[in-house]
């Protein structure tokens, strides 16, 4: 079988590439991937016997929106070179390389082609969410990163739609980092990845400064945000938030031994409000109480399910209710509270898989 799947960044920010090509027999079947390399550097591809093509075209996360489209037509013109030859099954990595090649692929590829919707970008648009609503009905399945997406596809097709977890399965052979984590009378607050949300971010510094009973822990490349708050930390002198820089996968590892709770606040957009990050399955995986942005949908996920906390970084008693419920937090059974909800999560993985299978059977 010929497999082409649509990626829409470069390998090392799609990690839900991943979850495809391990349950691809990719010695089997004839897998193409498309990627696109947006700072033009080069990167280590892991994965033997699949085909990569790269696109390469210069974009930055702050360009002006005209430079953006102009990019993202360079990008479809790409793609849909590939989409025009003959491929038994089409998976496509997010919305928008599924909304700028919707016409061949809702035609040419109709419930042949696997649609992975993870984010929300202009379902506002009244044209683009009827593109994506096209698309939903017209994929052989659809799987949505996080169910706070649901109520903007079409509810007609729910039986299409299957949630797929943000969970690296590597991780799992790695849960007594979590188990094993080095004790400390001070609460380690721990971010990271992409660090972004300069003004959230400069709330929660100044929060937490000087406040002797936290300590406030970055682990993310130092682009111009980071290196703003790095900035602002410094110029009101704390001595109680850490810059740690770049890592690789791995080095999750080790900082998470010296964690007590992860930062997984965001606010900037109703598709981060929505969305389930990295940062919460990790919580899970290692034992880890986390705090999330109140209102937000992993809010209420770890106040329901109790595996953390949704806060205010504005309120006043932003820290002060961190300390008193951090206090409340019985290692056993929080514990066991994160393998029934991990357990939960790896069932509704196990449908992806298998409905994932059964299409290229």
């Amino acid at each position: 079988m010929k497999i082409l799947i649509l990626g829409f960044a470069k390998i090392k920010y799609m990690p839900y590439l991943d979850f495809y090509l391990r349950n691809i027999d990719c010695k089997k079947n004839e897998v193409s991937v498309v990627y696109w390399n947006r700072d033009l550097k080069e990167e280590n591809i892991p994965y033997e016997h699949v085909k990569f093509y790269e696109f390469r075209a210069k974009l930055d996360d702050d360009d002006k929106k005209f430079f953006k489209i102009y990019s993202f037509i360079k990008y479809k013109h790409y793609a849909s070179k590939f989409l025009r030859k003959n491929f038994d099954r089409v998976i496509v990595l997010h919305s928008l390389p599924g909304v700028l090649n919707w016409r061949i692929l809702t035609k040419k590829y109709k419930e042949r082609f696997i649609f992975d919707f993870r984010d929300l970008t202009y379902e506002s648009i009244p044209i683009y969410k009827k593109i994506i609503a096209s698309l939903v009905k017209c994929s052989a399945f659809t799987s949505v990163s996080s169910d706070g997406f649901r109520p903007f596809l079409p509810k007609e097709c729910g039986d299409k739609i299957y949630t797929n977890h943000n969970i690296l399965e590597e991780s799992l052979f790695h849960r007594d980092c979590g188990v094993n984590r080095i004790k400390s009378s001070i609460i380690r607050i721990a971010f990271w990845g992409f660090i972004r949300e300069e003004r959230l971010n400069k709330q929660i510094i100044k929060s937490i400064a000087g406040d002797r009973r936290f300590e406030l822990h970055y682990y993310g490349r130092e682009q111009q945000i980071a290196l703003n708050l790095k900035k602002y930390a410094k110029d009101i002198g704390t001595s109680n938030i850490f810059f740690h820089g770049a890592y690789i996968p791995e080095d999750r590892y080790k900082f998470v031994q010296n964690t007590d709770l992860i930062h997984n606040i965001y606010s900037e957009s109703k598709n981060v409000m929505l969305a389930m990050g990295n940062k919460f399955y990790d919580g899970i995986i290692f034992y880890l109480p986390q705090i999330c942005m109140q209102g937000s949908f992993m809010g209420e996920i770890v106040e329901k399910e109790k595996l953390g906390f949704a806060v205010d970084p504005y309120s006043e008693r932003f820290l002060d209710s961190i300390y008193e419920r951090m206090k409340y937090v019985d290692e056993k059974n929080f514990k066991n509270t994160c393998n029934q909800f991990l357990h939960k999560c790896q069932n509704e993985i196990k449908d992806v898989k298998e409905k994932l299978h059964f299409e290229l059977r």
